[in-house]
């Protein structure tokens, strides 16, 4: 089968457009012929070897973690799916590969493509619905009143974070540029603020839940828009010492960990906030729910562009460039 494959770590680097077998099936598995797939900062991230120590895949490899497509093919012990059903995933760590044709991917991490969406519409929900998911729903269990600030607000996180956070019932601050205030705000913003013309932690006080995706800078000043026991979630950094043990990490890793977020962690500590680091995880069974919020019209995809299979380093560039609203999709077939 046709893919695009990493062949060794560097950064802005083109992927190799070449042959590869087509993916095992195990018993638990579904075989996805792949219609379209999502481009994720995940993706250049791992391009640049930016996360070499805690996803420690080798070269060479295919990117990618957002899919929709078609099942082909069942494990032996699959009994949620059937050929011929339209899907959309995001594969486990250790199981990506979504710049190509096919993908085997566990059925426990598969759920039914929503029934109002294209395959590239499906295609760039995955990563980032979960994530905000497992932001909102999970870790901050964000309540109705609330008030909760979601920096990059026109991103692929920030777009389907403040919808999620509208349907919860919460008062939502954004940062964005004022050239994507008026999408913001269409999405359910109720404060938006012009990074690059004012300060937030200066507007913005008495919040329960800060989405950190951007730098330090940007993580530190967020502890002072936040009330005593709030709730500071990074997806971007730094790791703390429970994400390293979840990953089952080792004992020196785990040390190199606790001391890049040791800073951080004490600044919360003064101020009374929890501060933690998400690694968003594969689920099925919250896509499932994800799916229903956007067949009933809660949550909407937001795509800035699609490029075809073959332009799959362009769509990177195009992510590299941090100017895409919303998602990049690749159009696979």
């Amino acid at each position: 089968m046709k893919a695009f494959i990493l062949d060794a770590y560097k950064k802005k680097s083109a992927l190799r457009f070449g042959n590869i077998p087509e993916p095992s099936v195990g018993a638990d598995d579904v075989l996805v012929e792949i219609h379209a797939t999502g481009l994720n900062q995940l993706d250049t991230k791992l391009r640049d070897g930016e996360f070499k120590l805690i996803l420690p895949y080798k070269p060479p490899f295919v990117l990618g973690h957002d899919v929709a497509g078609v099942v082909v093919r069942t494990g032996a012990n699959v009994r949620r799916f059937e050929v011929g059903d339209e899907v959309y995933a995001r594969p486990r760590d250790g199981r990506i590969g979504t710049f190509a044709q096919f993908i085997a991917i566990d059925e426990a991490d598969v759920a039914r493509k929503p029934k109002n969406l294209t395959m590239e519409e499906a295609a760039s929900i995955p990563l980032v619905g979960l994530t905000a998911w497992q932001v909102l729903v999970d870790r901050a269990k964000l309540e109705n009143g609330q008030k909760v600030l979601i920096h990059a607000g026109s991103g692929g996180v920030g777009t389907f974070a403040i919808q999620l956070a509208k349907h919860l019932g919460a008062t939502v601050a954004t940062t964005a540029s004022a050239a994507n205030a008026d999408l913001v705000r269409s999405l359910g913003a109720d404060v938006v603020i012009d990074y690059r013309a004012r300060q937030f932690e200066r507007e913005l006080s008495g919040y329960e839940v800060a989405l950190n995706s951007l730098d330090a800078t940007t993580l530190e000043k967020s502890l002072k828009t936040l009330k005593p026991g709030g709730k500071l979630i990074s997806i971007s950094g730094p790791p703390d010492s429970a994400f390293a043990r979840e990953r089952g990490l080792n004992w020196v890793l785990r040390q190199v960990i606790w001391l890049l977020s040791l800073g951080i962690r004490r600044k919360a500590a003064a101020r009374q906030v929890d501060y933690s680091f998400l690694f968003m995880r594969a689920s099925g069974e919250q896509l499932s729910r994800i799916a229903a919020l956007i067949e009933d019209g809660t949550i909407r995809p937001i795509i800035d562009r699609v490029f075809p299979f073959e332009a799959t380093n362009e769509a990177l560039a195009y992510v590299d460039s941090g100017r895409a609203k919303g998602k990049v999709v690749v159009k696979v077939k």
